[in-house]
Formats: C-alpha cells, sequence, structure tokens
C-alpha cells in the first residue's frame, strides 16, 4: 500500500482556503499512486484558532465533512480527513452516537475509497499546557480501527501520542498501522520525533504521524511528518515545509517482524 502523509500549510480561521489547500494534496497524492492519505490534526480551522472553533464547528453531516467524503470519492483514495471541530449536539440531532449530546469534539474521519464513512475518531487526551483545547473541546471515549488494503489502522490525534496505553489497546485491537494526525509546535522537536518511533517500535506496527507546517500567532507547527516501519526505521520524513510524505508499506513485513522477535507475546499483565 502507498500512504501519503499531507503536511500542509493553514490559514487560521479559512476553512474553505485550508480544504482547498488539502484537496490539492489529494490529487496531487492520487497522481503520486496513492492508496490512503493522511491529513493533519484541525487543518480546517488551524489549531491554535481558539477563536474560531466555535464559528467553524459542524455536525458530522456537516459541509467540511461532506467536501472531504467527496475529495475520497472523487480520486478513489482512503482518506484519513485528519480532524475539524466537530458540533456534538449537531451530531446527535442527526442520529449520530456521540459521546455526549452538546459541547465540540476534536474529530477525526476515516472515509473510504467511495467517500464512505468507515470510522470516527475523537481525540482522547486534550493538550492543556499553555493551551485552551482543554477548556474549548471534549474528549473521546472510543477507539477505532479499520481494515483496508491489508492493514488494521488505528487512529490517534496529536497528544495522544505521550500516552503509551492507547497505542497497546490498538494493538490488541490488531492495529498493524496507526496514523496520527498532529499540529505539534516548535520546540519539542525531539519529543515529537522519539514518542512516534517508539509507538512503533513497542507495537511492533507501522506509526505515520502527519504535522501541519503553518505559523500561527502564537506558535509554529514544527512539521517533520514522517513513517516508521515496526523497527521504528524511517522509511519516508519531510523538513518544516509544506510538503508530500510518500512511503510503501507493506502487510506481512508486520507479521514478519512480529514472529522475528515476538515481544508482544512475552508481555506479562
Amino acid at each position: 500500500m502507498k500512504l501519503a502523509l499531507a503536511q500542509l500549510d493553514q490559514t487560521a480561521g479559512d476553512v474553505s482556503d485550508n480544504l482547498d489547500r488539502a484537496a490539492t494534496a489529494v490529487a496531487d497524492a492520487t497522481v503520486r499512486g496513492a492508496d490512503l492519505v493522511v491529513l493533519p490534526e484541525l487543518f480546517t480551522v488551524g489549531f491554535f484558532a481558539f477563536e474560531s472553533y466555535a464559528r467553524a464547528a459542524e455536525g458530522l453531516d456537516g459541509p467540511t465533512f461532506a467536501r472531504l467524503s467527496e475529495m475520497a470519492a472523487d480520486h478513489g483514495v482512503g482518506l484519513l480527513a485528519g480532524s475539524h471541530v466537530e458540533d456534538l449536539e449537531a451530531s446527535a440531532d442527526a442520529g449520530v452516537d456521540v459521546p455526549t449530546d452538546e459541547g465540540y469534539a476534536n474529530t477525526c474521519v476515516f472515509y473510504d475509497r467511495d467517500g464512505r464513512q468507515r470510522a470516527v475518531y475523537r481525540k482522547h487526551h486534550l493538550f492543556g499546557y499553555d493551551s485552551a483545547e482543554a477548556r474549548l473541546l471534549t474528549a473521546g471515549e472510543r477507539l477505532q480501527t479499520v481494515d483496508f488494503e491489508g492493514f488494521t489502522v488505528g487512529m490517534s490525534t496529536c497528544y495522544d501520542l505521550r500516552f503509551p496505553e492507547l497505542y497497546r489497546r490498538l494493538a490488541d485491537r490488531g492495529a498493524t498501522l496507526v496514523c496520527v494526525p498532529s499540529a505539534w509546535p516548535y520546540p519539542r522537536v525531539e519529543h515529537w520525533e522519539t514518542l512516534a518511533r517508539a509507538r512503533a517500535i513497542e507495537n511492533l506496527a507501522y506509526v505515520a504521524a502527519t504535522n501541519g507546517a503553518a505559523e500561527f500567532e502564537d506558535a509554529t507547527l514544527l512539521g517533520r511528518s514522517t513513517v516508521y516501519d515496526p523497527w521504528g526505521t524511517t522509511l519516508a520524513s519531510a523538513g518544516d515545509d509544506p510538503t508530500l510524505v510518500v512511503a510503501d508499506l507493506d502487510p506481512d513485513r508486520i507479521e514478519a517482524v512480529r514472529e522475528e522477535f515476538p515481544a508482544l507475546r512475552d508481555r506479562r499483565d
């Protein structure tokens, strides 16, 4: 499977402009043969544009999610659509099963090649340090995996990387590829690189960490989107400019590594 990580620039609060960037990236990734494209966390509004969250929020049947579905269907690719601010009340009104019927969530949706919603993940760990996310948003409660092109794909988001138990739970559910849409800022470059690599090594799984490349009033995203293999080896990575990161993933590689080094079988609870 060919995987593409879309490291996007973002305009704070401008959902339309940011969706246009995403559409261009998905089209470019398709030309390069991508089967699955992963977008960054809150790329639609910009993670640090906190004052725009409520204005941009919508239910899962809203126009932003509809356009993301169209991107997948128009190009015939799987799309892990980064994340957007979900209006939980609007989703509940549309018949969606939500953790609570009020407030907002940082919500990521996996779309199949036909644009169908296959899985929804709401960020579990909300960042509170020097950030308004924990005050403005509601944490998710459910993990999600989806089978795609020989992989069991798990979803997580940015700050989740600091909580290894979440990734072990995904491994226990059979995840062989975990995608991590993110909005990781400077100066924590070493944390970004070390944590994502560690999640791959300890779970003997591919990890695809997709970051933004954008500057906000109070923060700059550090880019460095990277794909790690089950040994923690870097397959493809980027600097801090907007770009596509493309890598070929082999589902048989997971079984081979886990057979050669059966650490998961040696666990003791």
